[in-house]
C-alpha cells in the first residue's frame, strides 16, 4: 500500500495528519509506504486545491481537512482488505 500526504510544507494540520496516520499503521501493523508530496504541481496534480489531503493507492480519499483518526483508520483498512 502507497499512502501519500499532500502538504505545503510544515503547517500544524500537515503533521497531525501525518502523525494520525502513523499511529493508524502501527496499531494495524499494515504495512503502507508514507510519503510527503510537498511539490504544488504534484499536489495539483491529484486535483487537489487544499491541504493537507490524504491519498490512499493514488486515489484522493481526504482534502482540505485532518479527520478524525478512526475515518483514517477505515479508509487504510478497506484499502488493505
Amino acid at each position: 500500500m502507497e499512502i501519500k500526504i499532500l502538504s505545503t510544507g510544515g503547517c500544524a494540520n500537515c503533521k497531525e495528519m501525518e502523525q494520525l496516520v502513523l499511529e493508524v499503521l502501527k496499531e494495524t501493523k499494515i504495512a503502507a509506504e508514507l510519503i510527503k508530496v510537498t511539490e504544488i504541481k504534484e499536489i495539483m496534480s491529484f486535483g487537489v486545491m487544499s491541504t493537507p489531503s490524504l491519498v490512499i493507492n493514488n486515489k484522493v480519499k481526504i482534502a482540505g481537512k485532518v479527520p478524525p483518526k478512526n475515518t483514517i483508520k477505515e479508509l487504510i483498512m478497506s484499502e488493505d482488505a
